[in-house]
């Protein structure tokens, strides 16, 4: 829209521009159409805009195929929206971001989510839809200049703190341009820029403890005049070695460390149980026939190596809400590293009978106990990995115990999300999850 048309939009519509609500209204069409273009839509993807005032992207984010979300505050520009764009692809949520079940996204195959940020709400913002793990493929935002200098910073630089580390742990932070304000209506005391995130591949980075980093960072930036060894004497007590161990010098300050170094130096500070080295050399899994019947025992390299029949337990964990606790595979997994997978699940061991193993895992891998109901046995198949497998339904609230050497990662759901989820994305899953699902299905959801 041009400045004259907003003018009498906004009078039509009756709304008075709010800058502390950051009801800033882009009236630059070259620009509205560039930042729609570095997000290179195509009919494929699902697009969530955050704050579309008067629809000067959504109109090209329709143009491009894509089907469209936006999520606006103010109820008139919603109602707006709503007349002024009735196509079958678009749909108007009028709400507070904030509040935006993130959840919902997983049912789409291809996310990406743009938006003009309101200033005072910019970093809550940020850090909910940059939340890991996350069903988004693509973030562009206009941001405050200065906040987006800080999340795209370098080391070394006044700009580089924080927030920096925990957004660029897991995302790509690319600062595209830098926006006058003069383009908006009412014009902002301050200028904007626009940054692009994208995932990072999920071996980029070495194994690391989110919870453990983000940790010693907030702790490393508490005081940015300070020495680290000053201020993180109590995680690392012999701090030569491992300022020489990450490579750094023993006097350095926190804006002086690489994503990398901090990563390394969080792994040093990270306490690890005995618990959490498991030897899968170690293990025996007991070998059975296309009954069942137990007829032998072997290696776990051996049993799937050799692709052998053998017993395993899947475990799903309802919340009094209904949703489903989903855990996020390890990198470290021999098989479908990175893939959700049941809330618990194991090999049957040895010697060892179903329940008693479906029990084990529930405490080895959420650190609970819960009483635990049979739902379906599955036999075994290529889809299951050749393993027979009982699945059982229990209880709990959580909060969970993740044993971090198996689970990257966990996370409730809603049932009819994990359903759409699975037809939308089923290279997400490990297969047997997906069979344990139908067969929850078949069963009957509790």
């Amino acid at each position: 829209m041009k400045l004259s048309e907003i003018d009498a939009t906004l009078r039509e519509i009756r709304v008075s521009p709010v800058k502390t609500l950051g009801q800033n209204f882009l009236h630059d069409r070259n620009l509205a159409r560039w930042i729609v273009d570095k997000a290179e839509l195509t009919p494929e993807d699902y697009v969530v805009e955050i704050g579309p005032g008067l629809g000067a992207l959504t109109q090209f984010e329709l143009d491009s195929g894509a089907n469209v979300l936006a999520i606006e505050k103010d109820r008139r520009l919603a109602d707006f929206l709503r007349t002024r764009f009735p196509a079958e692809r678009f749909e108007i949520l009028h709400a507070d971001a904030l509040d935006f079940d993130l959840r919902r996204l997983y049912s789409r195959s291809r996310v990406k989510v743009l938006g003009n940020l309101p200033y005072y709400i910019s970093s809550q913002l940020l850090l909910k839809f940059t939340k890991y793990p996350s069903p988004i493929s693509l973030w562009l935002f206009m941001l405050q200049k200065e906040m987006a200098k800080r999340i795209s910073a370098s080391p070394g630089t006044s700009d580089y703190g924080a927030l920096t580390l925990i957004i660029q742990l897991h995302y790509r932070v690319e600062y595209l341009r830098t926006v006058s304000a003069s383009v908006f209506l009412p014009k902002p005391d301050v200028d904007s820029a626009f940054v692009r995130l994208s995932a990072r591949p999920p071996d980029e980075l070495p194994d690391h403890d989110p919870e453990a980093f983000v940790r010693l960072v907030r702790r490393g930036f508490s005081q940015r005049r300070k020495q680290l060894r000053n201020l993180l004497s109590e995680e690392l007590p012999d701090w030569e070695e491992a300022a020489s161990g990450v490579g750094f010098e023993p006097r350095a300050r926190a804006e002086e460390l690489t994503l990398e170094q901090w990563v390394a130096l969080s792994n040093l500070a990270r306490l690890r149980g005995a618990s959490e080295e498991v030897s899968a050399t170690s293990e025996r899994f007991s070998v059975v026939d296309e009954q069942d019947q137990v007829i032998g025992d072997a290696a776990r390299t051996e049993v799937h190596g050799n692709n052998l029949r053998h017993r395993a337990v899947h475990v799903l964990v309802f919340n009094h809400n209904g949703e489903v606790f989903l855990q996020k595979r390890s990198r470290w997994k021999d098989r479908c590293p990175h893939l959700w997978d049941s809330s618990a699940a194991g090999h049957v061991n040895a010697g060892e009978e179903y329940d008693t193993a479906a029990n084990r895992e529930l405490s080895e891998e959420l650190g609970v106990s819960a009483e635990l109901t049979r739902v379906a046995k599955l036999r075994a198949s290529e889809k299951t990995g050749q393993e027979f497998i009982w699945l059982y339904q229990a209880r709990h609230d959580g909060p969970f115990e993740l044993a971090r050497s198996e689970i990257e990662c966990g996370e409730f759901f809603p049932t009819e999300v994990v359903s759409e989820w699975i037809k939308a994305r089923p290279a997400d899953f490990a297969p047997g999850f997906v069979e344990c699902w139908h067969a929850l299905n078949v069963a009957g959801l509790p």
